[in-house]
């Protein structure tokens, strides 16, 4: 191994150098200048006009708006869903578990499928799933439990069709910071959706009396709709499509070298178990909190007081817009000249987000308008990052692999993630209240010593996002031959660090 200069690992062939900070915009990790090593030397015309681009990224941008609408809706409703049942928090938070597994476990088929086929046609199928599972949970009576359980995991499997796919969509409409903006505007409705499932679940419940309207409601919001297909890669080739083709192990090696997407693929897993587990708990938690304080009277009624849920769901979506709109614009003015900004400010929110937490669940129980602005400021910080991740992800993973990265990226993030994080949470104040069963401020004393976790999450997501920018200044290779030591070699700016392990 030469000790002057980085030795280049074998190149798969069909992955082109890549670089660290292009001209074009496509920043590191990402092709050099690029894809046009991989498009057809002939010059074609753009495949999408831009009317059919944008027509096409309203229509993604809606169904993500009744995506997470639908996702929230449960827990915009869960204290009634949880009288109507009687049953307990780690059973409530059963309800989000299976949901995100079955959405998980699929979700690397349909980027498979997403990198490979048509991807119009596999959103239809999957959102006409969607559809009829959604509807049928809306049916279920109160000896059926295990069907709303089983309903709500094959839901998972519309959204997974289209979560793989349409943000690489967005990614092959449009390139540079055009696509940064319709990226943003795409992953503003994440929070917009969660609030206004929140409010509407909430509201649909409080006017007929019956939570079973909440998911109608959503049910008959999702009409048809369509979509432009276009060719992988079209606005980044000039409409030329990618002509390279590669096996699905071939685009896991390659995702799994790429360090960028690696460590902010972990720091998108921190995110998700910190998110879900807020969304999921938050309104339970303010509502709790009120009870213990005497503001209000428990859940002995039909129906229980949705006052926070129309709070905490308004507060979302203006945090969401917010911090959407401020991420991307940091993102815009400072990559230029800081070429690992991004994920700067993904820790940035992360880290930031953290003293916000401790003060929600500690301030919960003496004032409720404090616990709302640090509600707020927390929300705000955590929004920063989901369209920058996005982008992340799309500059550093050549078009031909985004499917199956944005795929990877959400069953890692989800399975590690808010597949988990509201049902270990609900086990965990079950367990706190076990010692104290019978009484209202025991349980939210119990839901709040579980929240603590979750500022801890957040410390190692930004530690996640922090080893990120690293990625733009260092490499590794490593090699091993017969009765030798295992030889590594760190590659850092112009300077090799050697690392020898025995054999």
């Amino acid at each position: 191994m030469e000790k002057n200069g980085p030795t280049s690992s074998t190149q798969d062939p069909s992955v082109p150098p890549c670089s660290r900070g292009s001209s074009s915009g496509l920043r590191y990790g990402s092709l050099v200048n690029s894809v046009s090593s991989l498009a057809p030397k002939a010059a074609e015309a753009s495949a999408v006009s831009p009317k059919q681009a944008y027509v096409a990224t309203a229509v993604l941008c809606y169904i993500n708006l009744l995506n997470y609408m639908e996702r929230y809706t449960i827990a915009g409703v869960l204290s009634d869903i949880q009288k109507f049942f009687s049953i307990s928090d780690s059973t409530a938070g059963l309800l989000q578990t299976v949901f995100i597994c079955s959405f998980l476990l699929l979700a690397p088929l349909f980027g498979y499928l997403g990198d490979r086929y048509n991807r119009k046609y596999i959103m239809i199928g999957g959102l006409s799933v969607w559809l009829l599972t959604a509807a049928g949970s809306s049916f279920v009576t109160q000896s059926q439990f295990w069907l709303l359980v089983l309903l709500r995991a094959l839901v998972g499997v519309g959204e997974a069709s289209y979560s793989t796919v349409a943000p690489t969509i967005i990614g092959d409409l449009f390139s540079g910071g055009q696509r940064s903006i319709m990226i943003c505007v795409f992953y503003i409705f994440i929070p917009v959706g969660s609030g206004l499932g929140y409010i509407t679940g909430a509201g649909s419940a409080s006017l007929t009396g019956d939570w079973h309207w909440a998911l109608r409601v959503r049910c008959l919001q999702l009409g048809l709709f369509f979509t432009t297909a276009t060719k992988i890669g079209a606005a980044e080739t000039q409409g030329g499509g990618v002509a390279v083709q590669s096996t699905y192990m071939e685009d896991v090696k390659y995702l799994l070298k790429n360090k960028s997407y690696v460590w902010s693929s972990l720091g998108v897993t921190a995110l998700a178990f910190l998110t879900g587990a807020l969304a999921f708990w938050l309104p339970t938690f303010l509502f709790r909190a009120h009870v213990t304080q005497g503001l209000r009277e428990p859940c002995n009624g039909d129906a229980c007081n949705t006052t926070d849920s129309y709070i905490f769901g308004a507060v979302t979506v203006a945090t969401g817009v917010l911090g959407g709109a401020l991420g991307t614009s940091l993102s815009r003015r400072f990559v230029d000249k800081f070429p690992h900004a991004d994920p700067l400010i993904c820790a940035a929110g992360m880290l930031g987000s953290v003293p916000c937490l401790f003060v929600i669940i500690f301030v919960a129980s003496s004032s409720i308008p404090a616990t709302y602005v640090f509600i707020f400021f927390g929300e705000l910080l955590l929004s920063l990052n989901w369209a920058v991740l996005a982008d992340i992800l799309l500059y550093v993973v050549v078009p031909t692999r985004r499917a199956t990265a944005e795929a990877l990226q959400i069953t890692v993030g989800h399975l590690f993630g808010d597949a988990g994080s509201p049902y270990l949470l609900g086990v965990i104040s079950d367990a706190i209240r076990s010692s104290n069963p019978g009484t209202h401020d025991w349980n939210f004393q119990s839901l709040k010593y579980s929240l603590i976790l979750c500022p801890f999450v957040g410390i190692l997501g930004g530690m996640f996002f922090l080893i990120t920018t690293l990625g733009h200044f260092w490499t590794w290779k490593c090699q091993i031959k017969h009765a030798q030591p295992l030889v590594c070699v760190i590659f850092f700016k112009n300077h090799n660090l050697f690392v020898f392990f025995p054999p």
